[in-house]
């Protein structure tokens, strides 16, 4: 696909090789953990953004294999952190693997379990957080979406990833689970008080999707 050749080509130009993030790659596909993570690109608009707003506390729903929670890390101050929250035990574990090699031990926490029960330990802990990346199941996008503006700054940004579903977003007669969970996700963005928002179709190297990206009021 052209998309693929252009995402290499302004990968090349725009962010030079890193042995770490390579490392981390390679890990992942030895340990078997699926190829759904973020591309280069995608990954240095997070550090980007993270940057741009001067992010302390960062929020990750869908570790996976610790690739995004790296690029967001290294947009830390000296005092920020990440919390990243995983379901599957056994990516969990390579994550931290991967982030302890990559330096970031100090800088992100990986939290286990499904995130619907531990985001209400993150309340209980009196977290708020400046950014707010979601990745995870899409049938539960509705209820992190309320889980991420009640543990929103005033002003964080929330970003959600893969909302586009090839273009399925909008097809009302879908059975597929992920693309009805999205449809409700966007539903609740609709005029909503407590944010603004839009979304993006993307196409690269992970095929045509898009993200939705929000500044909490």
């Amino acid at each position: 696909m052209i998309w693929t050749l252009v995402d290499d080509y302004i990968t090349d130009r725009l962010i030079p090789f890193d042995a770490s993030l390579d490392q981390v790659q390679k890990t992942n596909k030895q340990a078997g953990i699926p190829d759904i993570n973020v591309s280069a690109t995608h990954g240095k608009l997070l550090y980007l953004l993270a940057k741009t707003k001067g992010a302390e506390n960062i929020l990750e729903i869908g570790t996976l294999g610790g690739y995004s929670s790296i690029w967001m890390a290294r947009a830390l101050s000296e005092t920020g952190k990440v919390y990243t929250l995983e379901f599957n035990p056994q990516y969990a574990k390579i994550a931290e693997q991967n982030i302890r090699e990559a330096g970031y031990e100090n800088k992100v926490e990986v939290i286990v379990g499904k995130a619907l029960d531990t985001l209400p330990d993150l309340k209980g802990r009196n977290l708020l957080f400046d950014l707010i990346f979601i990745d995870a199941d899409k049938e539960n996008y509705p209820h992190y979406l309320k889980w991420a503006l009640t543990l929103a700054n005033p002003g964080a940004i929330i970003i959600a990833d893969n909302v586009v579903r090839n273009g399925k977003v909008f097809d009302e007669t879908s059975d597929d689970e992920r693309v009805k969970g999205i449809q409700k996700f966007m539903d609740l963005l609709v005029n909503n008080p407590a944010i603004e928002s839009t979304a993006i179709q993307t196409v690269g190297a992970k095929g045509y999707d898009g993200f939705m990206i929000g500044i909490v009021k």
